[in-house]
């Protein structure tokens, strides 16, 4: 209890006192309060915490956090503080430590969620440290939790003609065509109206997270199939799409994944889910060419990192390119053969020759006396491999 009544003593002084001053006050408070005992009423331990969680809650809300993600940092916040039963102001770096640690243990919570709320305490108390209610965050010293990177599956083609060709009605084609030609997210898509798309030009206009909007595209199939669709209903509801039966409510996320699952048991596909048509789009875009950056802009992602995590390098195309620069480099060696080469560089352009051909070397020893690692040379491209060679031994 003398630790905390110190840190109230302190949480008071700091609009008052510099760094300097701060680190005197704790000394003469040591001192001070070493042969004192204080106890403190079990029922004021935890006074003020619903209030902290509030107003931090309220300044996320200012800041554009959606209602969907306040719900989740109250929970998170209100399990962590009604565990470890003390003052917000009084937790140490040890009490979120085993806190983190129980959590883990006794939900088997995968070391991503624990990484979940450890974000969310240290964004808390973050804020609790820049509105002065506490002199340093607990939290600093807690680093990330180190996650394995997994690749996620994406769809085939196969797949997603089979659930295509597998769909009951003409609602859920288009709702399958819509997903995989857009990639939006199944919150964007069942919030979309009928007068949100576009089918002249083939786009809509989708809020996303924060309220942010942005315009994503569909391809020919999609809006011949959302026509049909849009024609057959009889109903009055704005929404875009609606339960099959009567009232013809806004269908929910949670309606749309119920039917894909059910689609996927049916065709015996494994974990369809309306995000995986989501990564698929971001995968398919990176294969084919598109900058990462325009991929980014039409997941609607705000850092380049999340669209990284999305797309899913094709280990086929890794293959492919791969003899491609095997291809390129031999077709270089028919065009200027030894002929070409000064005599002088012969026995580098042996090396070369033989590197080309599979030996095992890790590097070229060039004229100057460097050294080329073949680990740098594997990242480039055909074409400025052929330059590289040409530089060096013509």
């Amino acid at each position: 209890m003398i630790e905390n009544l110190i840190n109230d003593i302190e949480q008071a002084m700091l609009g008052v006192l510099n760094n300097e001053q701060m680190s005197q006050l704790r000394k003469v408070l040591d001192y001070a309060f070493r042969d004192i005992n204080v106890s403190s009423k079990n029922n004021e331990e935890c006074s003020g915490n619903s209030e902290l969680i509030d107003s931090f809650l309220s300044a996320k809300r200012v800041e554009g956090c959606s209602d969907k993600s306040m719900h989740y940092y109250r929970s998170t916040l209100s399990n962590a503080i009604r565990k470890i039963e003390k003052n917000i102001r009084h937790i140490t770096t040890d009490d979120l430590r085993n806190y983190l640690n129980d959590y883990q243990q006794t939900s088997g919570a995968t070391k991503v969620t624990v990484d979940n709320i450890r974000r969310i305490l240290s964004s808390f108390f973050a804020w609790l440290e820049d509105e002065d209610y506490i002199v340093k965050s607990p939290v600093r010293r807690i680093h990330k939790v180190k996650v394995g990177k997994t690749v996620k599956e994406t769809y085939s083609d196969e797949a997603l003609e089979q659930m295509r060709d597998h769909c009951e009605g003409i609602r859920d084609l288009a709702l399958i065509d819509l997903l995989a030609s857009t990639g939006m997210r199944v919150g964007e898509l069942v919030k979309l109206n009928r007068n949100d798309i576009d089918f002249e030009n083939r786009e809509c206009i989708v809020t996303g997270k924060g309220d942010k909007q942005r315009r994503v595209y569909f391809d020919a199939r999609t809006k011949i199939h959302l026509q049909r669709y849009l024609a057959e209903r009889i109903d009055d509801n704005p929404a875009l799409f609606v339960s099959l039966l009567a009232p013809y409510d806004r269908l929910q996320i949670s309606g749309v994944e119920i039917r894909l699952r059910r689609l996927g048991r049916e065709l015996n596909i494994p974990k369809v889910h309306p995000h995986k048509f989501r990564r698929t789009l971001a995968t398919m875009a990176i294969d084919k060419g598109m900058p990462i950056e325009q991929v980014q802009h039409l997941l609607g992602h705000q850092s380049l990192d999340t669209t990284l995590q999305y797309a899913m390098v094709n280990q086929t195309n890794v293959k492919m390119s791969h003899r491609n620069l095997l291809v390129s480099m031999s077709q270089f060696i028919e065009m200027f053969g030894d002929t070409h080469m000064r005599s002088d560089h012969s026995r580098q352009w042996k090396e070369v020759v033989e590197i080309i051909n599979g030996k095992d070397y890790k590097s070229i020893q060039v004229e100057d006396g460097a050294i080329l690692s073949m680990e740098l040379v594997a990242r480039w491209q055909g074409p400025q491999i052929i330059y590289l060679l040409l530089i060096l031994y013509c």
